[in-house]
């Protein structure tokens, strides 16, 4: 009878408007108490953890009516819903690539909430092959992965339900479209990677006891699926006696060499490799350490190729013999240079896409390493693909900017012709925008890049309003590309921002190790000075700049605006790692420790890592901006419990009248296979938000 009541008074809390104040849902606070190296750390919001309980989804469900009931409010969003639809619409369609007698290819008309996989057979007949929409009818699951076998006559696709990584693989006869046994379960952080045509690799965890959405998974293995054998019969490869968080398997184009990798954590792998021709055949041992990132990218009969940054921080591509695979015997074949590698291959070439300055360049290699030529490419921006059978005539590779729609391009290997191949058609003129980008002084001196785009003719008056957007972590990077709710943004007249900061890999090893466990506050510094920046050279000013990231991004936003709150007037944190005391509890995020180190390591580690966690950095009486956390109640990457408890740290600390919300998703997860509809309903509520409350009653259209 108590946990009725108390169910049916969190539920009916409501909002009141009268001076500006919100009703918040009254947040119950326990009495939990941690202790790491004999500080005590108290975790009022420890309930919140428990996904599978009333009271939790009691909460979400009244946070969500008073979210919904505050951006109800709002006298634009509808307008701006409208014209983000509207932009949204245009067909979208991805590469082609060929398998068996059929060309497949992605498409989405427009407004599709999945893009459609289609195929064209040897005449041109175009047929729909797999229509994720179909799979549920609100959208929400969708198509996590498709691989075919070798002869191209049978196909395996993962599908993700309510945007879990969790998935379920579907095995059919790719001619007829027919199911041909079983679904597997229970899959997690996987691919797909067939042998012949008798079965394929996959990976997964057991399955965890408690909720299969926030238990922790820390040991991965490999498995192989014979075709017409029960998924309980599956054999596993690796992992069973080594145990590890991740293990990947793929077999080489030949179908000659498994290979295996394996780590402990976001960052270094071990590198195995087993011979398929031979039957029963050891799995040999390359690299047995996590001291650095390895893979193995292409082959040729023995000759093995890999891609590492071993003594080379920018990542270069070395050979062995598959009989010698030792360090002791690698040999450069595309050399370091002084811009970050990433290389594939395709049509009997190697490709070396360049990050120079967060941009692409590309140069084209033989497989005796001779340079070919570089590759033009259509302006400065992001380029990617070039990948492809070795056979293949003619490959893909896509372009996008900041201002230019993702277009593809062919290429023809030998004779370096490229021409367009599909540009999509949206109702958004580029020619009226420009992208500058600056290199700013982040607090240590270090010159840091930053890419600001905006429309010509922007008046520096520091009354734009600004998106800043940030990751710094992980060894990624972000690079140009093109969004259709960021043009929506620049159209209302907002600037839009993106720092290249440290953590990320723009520059390589060295760069992302300057971001990592006791230097993480330099990405904070990067991004606060990033926002100085902009303030000071008057693209705009604290009362119009908003702060936004997502999953680590998350997290710096939630430190920069517990370190900073003066100095914006939006923060934005979506699906983010906010307790990093306790992150390392759930799913597999031990495997961030490289990047965060953990409370447990020692003293300092801990003492650092409670030093700007926001959700222990929430100062009661202190006037922290305008806030909406975003998550989704499904996301089993980052929890939402971190975003449940830092918003509860906020409502129940915020001096002032600064609104304190958060936007729980419901049967969403971390962003992947988002449905379209959800997508821009979440940009539409995330801009009206932003301008709401930098004082806008209209689209301030300029």
């Amino acid at each position: 009878m108590k946990k009725t009541l108390l169910l049916m008074a969190i539920t009916t809390a409501g909002i009141s408007f009268a001076q500006n104040k919100i009703k918040y849902p009254e947040t119950k606070k326990g009495e939990t108490v941690d202790v790491y190296f004999d500080t005590k750390v108290s975790d009022p919001y420890r309930w919140l953890e428990d996904d599978k309980s009333a009271e939790t989804g009691a909460w979400v469900k009244a946070e969500n009516e008073v979210t919904y009931g505050y951006l109800d409010k709002i006298p634009f969003r509808n307008e701006l819903k409208s014209r983000m639809e509207k932009l949204w619409n245009y067909e979208k369609i991805g590469a082609p690539y060929k398998e068996g007698k059929f060309t497949y290819y992605s498409k989405n008309n427009g407004l599709q909430n999945q893009s459609v996989v289609y195929r064209k057979d040897q005449n041109g007949k175009e047929e729909v092959f797999l229509d994720p929409n179909t799979f549920s009818k609100d959208g929400t699951t969708s198509l996590g992965g498709l691989d075919f076998s070798k002869d191209g006559n049978k196909a395996a696709y993962a599908i993700s339900e309510g945007g879990s990584d969790w998935r379920k693989v579907i095995i059919i006869d790719a001619l007829s479209k027919k199911v041909l046994e079983d679904t597997l379960v229970d899959v997690k952080f996987s691919g797909i990677s067939w042998y012949k045509n008798e079965g394929f690799y996959y990976s997964s965890y057991d399955k965890p006891k408690g909720s299969e959405l926030s238990a922790k998974t820390d040991q991965h293995k490999l498995y192989f699926h014979k075709l017409g054998t029960a998924q309980k019969d599956d054999k596993v490869i690796f992992g069973a006696d080594q145990k590890r968080r991740y293990v990947g398997g793929y077999v080489t184009e030949d179908d000659h060499y498994l290979i295996i990798t394996a780590a402990n954590s976001t960052y270094g792998n071990e590198l195995y490799i087993k011979d398929l021709t031979k039957p029963n055949s050891p799995i040999v041992t390359i690299v047995d350490n996590f001291n650095n990132s390895y893979s193995i990218i292409e082959n040729e009969g023995s000759k093995l190729f890999i891609e590492t940054d071993y003594n080379a921080p920018n990542v270069r591509v070395v050979t062995v013999d598959a009989a010698n695979p030792k360090m002791e015997n690698w040999k450069d074949f595309i050399k370091e240079t002084e811009n970050v590698l990433n290389p594939t291959t395709g049509g009997g070439f190697f490709f070396a896409n360049y990050t120079k300055d967060a941009v692409s360049l590309v140069k084209q290699y033989d497989y005796s390493g001779k340079l070919i030529r570089e590759i033009k490419l259509p302006a400065v921006g992001t380029a990617s693909g070039f990948g492809g059978k070795k056979d293949e005539k003619t490959l893909y590779y896509s372009f996008t900017n900041y201002t230019t729609p993702g277009s593809i391009y062919s290429f023809e290997p030998k004779s370096g012709k490229s021409e367009i191949y599909q540009k999509p058609k949206v109702d958004f003129k580029s020619e009226d925008y420009e992208s500058k980008q600056v290199f700013y002084t982040s607090k240590d001196g270090t010159k840091v890049p930053m890419i600001i785009t905006y429309k010509k003719g922007t008046k520096l008056d520091g009354k734009n309003p600004t998106i800043l957007y940030g990751y710094g972590g992980f060894n990624i990077s972000l690079t140009p590309s093109f969004s259709i709710a960021n043009a929506v943004w620049m159209e209302n007249g907002g600037v839009y921002a993106v720092a290249n900061l440290r953590g990320g890999g723009e520059y390589g090893k060295k760069w992302h190790d300057a971001g990592t466990k006791l230097q993480k506050q330099n990405v904070f510094d990067d991004f606060i000075a990033a926002a100085e920046y902009l303030i000071a050279q008057k693209y705009t000013s604290s009362d119009y700049l908003a702060i936004r990231g997502g999953s680590n991004g998350g997290l710096l936003v939630g430190a920069t605006m517990t370190q900073r709150p003066d100095l914006m007037k939006v923060a934005l944190p979506a699906v983010g790692v906010m307790d990093m005391l306790r992150y390392n509890a759930f799913t597999a995020g031990a495997g961030w420790a490289f990047d965060y180190g953990t409370a447990q390591d020692n003293k300092e580690m801990f003492e650092y890592l409670k030093g700007y966690s926001p959700v222990h950095n929430v100062k009661k009486g202190t006037k922290y901006p305008a806030t909406m956390v975003t998550t989704g109640d499904h996301d089993d990457r980052v929890v939402p419990a971190h975003s449940f408890k830092f918003a509860s740290e906020l409502q129940e600390k915020q001096a002032g009248d600064n609104p304190v919300l958060i936007r729980i998703d419901v049967k969403a997860g971390h962003g992947a296979g988002k449905s379209v509809a959800a997508s821009i309903q979440e940009n539409v509520d995330i801009q009206a938000f932003t301008l709401y409350n930098m004082g806008f009653t209209s689209l301030p259209k300029k």
